[in-house]
Order: structure tokens, then C-alpha cells, then sequence
């Protein structure tokens, strides 16, 4: 199957049966969104492997080879899914449900408004940017959404998407004070010098107990957490300022331009300079 260039986004329902695959082995450039609605699918990313059934979402981060198809005991497979870029808040909805790197499964994330919001983006990537969108419906083939209008719709029904589908997913009852409390420091200043060592200081632990923690709460270690941190914040200075690689690497914690550009290119699928570049052309084209 062709890869999709990393730009597009492109919204998709099949129905497929058994013998059904895709195979990429180079990965895509692209993030992808799949969620199934019928039957089962295998898929496999990052070396682990994942049964997708009715109401489980999977998002595949880029890069990676990927191998997707109808899972061996079942007759069919129906899914919608949606290939896109991922906006900076969204990555640390995911990062609870990675099973590996660029790997996130959330299984029961079946919902009425996660259909209903897949069923408008299948309508909406196909909008012109004048008059009205059409009445949701299944697409019969792919829809790349083309207007820069069409675009932002569909951002918007992936969002919710991944809302509804995380905070279905997520225990209840809040977690640790103290963990939520190193949470809002990292958000608050993602840029600082922050160790697991820092931030057990502020809320009283020991660096392990922190990180026993923090990891069992939230999936990600403290440091991994700073790093996403990080890695959203210089997203929003690329998109809203005109300072240099360099520049915002340094406003963002990052050791150094190299280091910044690979965890970015690992994050987003593009470097801090086509990120910028694409983002800018999108909005001058909108």
C-alpha cells in the first residue's frame, strides 16, 4: 500500500475481510488513527504486537514499520482511521497508552460521540470551505481533506476523538496529590533543569519512590514526561514566534539544536525547520 506524504490528512472507513493487510516497512510519514468499530485487526509497530477490537483505538506514531491486517480468527474487519499530524497537546493524552514507542492502544474506547465525531470528519475532509459541510456519512473511498478549512475540521474530530477515548480510559478517583503536583511543575516550566532527583525534592520523596510513582500513575517516566514537556512547548514557539532552531532548543531545556531536532523528529515525524515550514504554508494557503 502507498504511503501517505506527511502533510495530508486523509480520513478512511473500511470493511475489510479475512486475508485483509498492509504492510509498511519503512513506517509512514504520518501519525495514524485507527478505530475499530467491528470484527478484529492484528496490528503490529515497534515490535509488539496488539488485537484491535470493537471500540479500541490504536494510534501509530511515524517512522516505524508498521503491519496491519484482519486478525487471524475473524471473518472481517471494520475501522475508520485517519491519518494526520498530531497537535503538541495531544501527546501527552497518548503517552499513558504506549506500548511502545509511537505505539498507543486504548482498548474499550467505545463511545457513541467517538463514531458520531469519525462520521463528521468523514464528511468534513471533503468540504470546499464554502457553503455548508455535507451530512456525515461513511466515505467510500479515502478523502483527502484539501481546504485548509477542511483540515481544521478534521483536527477537531481527531481531538475529540482521542478526549473521549483517554478519558474513558482513565482510572478514576485522580491519582496522587504529589504526582499531579511534579505534573503541573513540568507544565509550568518545561524548560528548567529538571532531574527525577528536583522534582522529588519539591513533594517530599525519594527519587525511586517518585518514580515507582509517577510511572505507575501516568505510564511514562518523570523524565520522559519533561521531555514531551519540552518537546510541546518548543512546537508552540516554532508556530508563534520567528526564532531560530538553535534559539528555541535553548528556550526549551534541550541540550543542544542536534539533540533538540532528533527528539522533535521522533515526536512529530518532520524536523523543527519542515514543521515550521509546513505549518506556515498551511495557513498562507488557508
Amino acid at each position: 500500500m502507498s504511503v501517505p506524504a506527511a502533510e495530508l490528512v486523509i480520513v478512511g472507513h473500511f470493511d475489510q475481510h479475512s486475508g485483509y493487510a498492509t504492510r509498511r516497512t519503512g513506517g509512514s510519514p504520518s501519525w495514524l488513527l485507527m478505530w475499530t468499530q467491528a470484527g478484529a485487526g492484528l496490528v503490529e509497530q515497534a515490535g509488539v504486537r496488539t488485537t484491535a477490537g470493537p471500540g479500541d483505538l490504536v494510534v501509530l506514531g511515524p517512522g516505524a514499520a508498521q503491519y496491519y491486517r484482519t486478525a487471524p480468527d475473524q471473518q472481517r474487519w471494520r475501522f475508520w482511521w485517519v491519518h494526520f499530524q498530531p497537535r503538541p497537546a495531544w501527546l501527552p493524552w497518548l503517552a499513558p497508552y504506549a506500548l511502545a514507542p509511537g505505539c498507543h492502544v486504548i482498548h474499550g474506547a467505545g463511545h457513541d460521540r467517538v463514531e458520531q465525531a469519525l462520521l463528521r470528519a468523514g464528511a468534513d475532509a471533503r468540504w470546499s470551505g464554502h457553503g455548508a459541510p455535507a451530512s456525515p456519512s461513511q466515505p467510500v473511498q479515502p478523502v483527502v481533506a484539501a481546504a485548509a478549512e477542511a483540515r481544521e475540521l478534521v483536527m477537531g474530530a481527531v481531538e475529540e476523538v482521542l478526549l473521549l477515548a483517554t478519558a474513558a480510559a482513565r482510572r478514576p478517583g485522580g491519582g496522587d496529590p504529589r504526582v499531579r503536583q511534579v505534573q503541573a511543575l513540568i507544565a509550568a516550566e518545561p524548560s528548567a533543569p529538571h532531574t527525577v532527583a528536583s522534582l522529588a525534592r519539591v513533594v517530599a520523596l525519594s527519587p525511586s519512590r517518585l518514580a515507582h510513582l509517577f510511572s505507575e500513575q501516568t505510564g511514562r517516566t518523570p523524565m520522559q514526561a519533561v521531555r514531551e514537556a519540552r518537546v510541546r512547548h518548543a512546537a508552540r514557539l516554532l508556530e508563534v514566534t520567528d526564532m531560530d532552531v538553535g534559539q528555541v532548543a535553548d528556550a526549551s531545556g534541550f541540550v543542544s539544536p542536534f539533540h533538540f531536532s532528533r527528539v522533535f523528529s521522533r515526536a512529530f515525524g518532520l524536523s523543527p525547520r519542515e514543521y515550521r515550514r509546513r505549518l506556515r504554508h498551511s495557513m498562507e494557503s488557508g
